[in-house]
């Protein structure tokens, strides 16, 4: 287990540090000057330079390189070029938010998805196995920019249940949340399907009934631990993906989280906010699929001894 920890951490090394680097490169590609947009386009440009070797954009691209990553390396994360505050209090502030959105719509997900998936599997062939994969299909068609401005459409404007935006208490919650949360759970429902599917036909699923049981018991005891394990994959790979998801949600909803704040730091190209959104969402992403891969191999010997 120890061998397989440490490839697992290793492989994650590597893996931030290409994001790392895509990141600040990019970000350096992307068109649009940010000395210009603080300063205004009446700016002179004595007032231009001074501010670009203020900031240190005067540099070769190597070398801002090299100090972005010495930075990183001791957790400096500078500061806002736009407000000349700490970037990391920045985030402090929008983390909390973006992470009660991701649980919330994780646990809409799987409260969906988990039910629906062993209807489906349970009635294979049937109505119920046609209407749940429907569902997810049209879950899995619908991107989160079309579904969040449509719930408001429904649930605020015409039946005046829930706020448009914003984040004053539970109620503002709902919306975003179901907005991730049912593209998820389309997913998920079909993992889980599948998993179910392929564990029932098992010679211990048949023993189980043999043996008297009735079908739920032998849902709950014997297929759905052992189906466990590609959904907690999937599972796992998608909260990465929730987190690149709000980022269009958060914007739609106003929600003050991460997403919010990486759309209001490119529209002022704030290069230190937007590389350190960036950086902490992929990062997220890295790190619970480093969990994932080792909670498969807790949960599965099989998987360490292929290491």
């Amino acid at each position: 287990m120890l061998t397989y920890l440490i490839k697992r951490i290793i492989t994650a090394f590597f893996v931030l540090l290409g994001v790392s680097t895509m990141v600040f490169l990019l970000i350096h590609i992307v068109p649009g000057d940010p000395v210009q947009a603080m300063l205004g386009e009446s700016a002179q440009p004595a007032d231009l330079e001074a501010m670009r070797i203020a900031l240190g954009l005067h540099l070769p691209l190597l070398q801002q390189w090299l100090e972005f990553m010495n930075n990183l390396l001791h957790l400096d994360l500078g500061e806002s070029f736009y407000s000349r505050r700490d970037i990391s209090l920045l985030l402090a502030e929008h983390l909390g938010p973006t992470a009660i959105l991701a649980v919330a719509s994780l646990l809409i997900a799987i409260c969906i998805a988990v039910p629906l998936g062993s209807l489906a599997a349970m009635n294979r062939g049937s109505h119920w196995d046609r209407i749940a994969m429907g569902f997810s299909t049209l879950g899995i068609a619908i991107p989160n920019f079309w579904m969040g401005p449509l719930l408001i459409l429904i649930f605020s404007i015409a039946l005046g249940w829930l706020p448009v935006s914003g984040s004053k208490g539970l109620s503002s919650l709902i919306l975003p949340a179901i907005t991730l949360g049912t593209a998820l759970a389309a997913l998920l429902s079909r993992m889980v399907r599948s998993s179910l599917l392929e564990v029932l036909t098992e010679d211990y699923i048949t023993a189980a009934r043999a043996r008297g049981m009735s079908s739920a018991r032998v849902i709950l005891r014997h297929a759905m631990p052992n189906a466990a394990l590609p959904v907690i994959t999937v599972l796992g790979m998608q909260l990465g993906g929730l987190l690149a998801g709000a980022v269009i949600t958060e914007t739609i909803f106003s929600w003050p989280g991460i997403g919010q704040l990486t759309i209001e730091s490119i529209q002022r190209r704030d290069y230190p906010v937007v590389q350190a959104c960036v950086l902490v969402i992929s990062f997220t992403y890295v790190f619970v699929n480093l969990l994932t891969d080792l909670c498969y191999g807790m949960l599965d010997p099989r998987v360490r001894l292929e290491q």
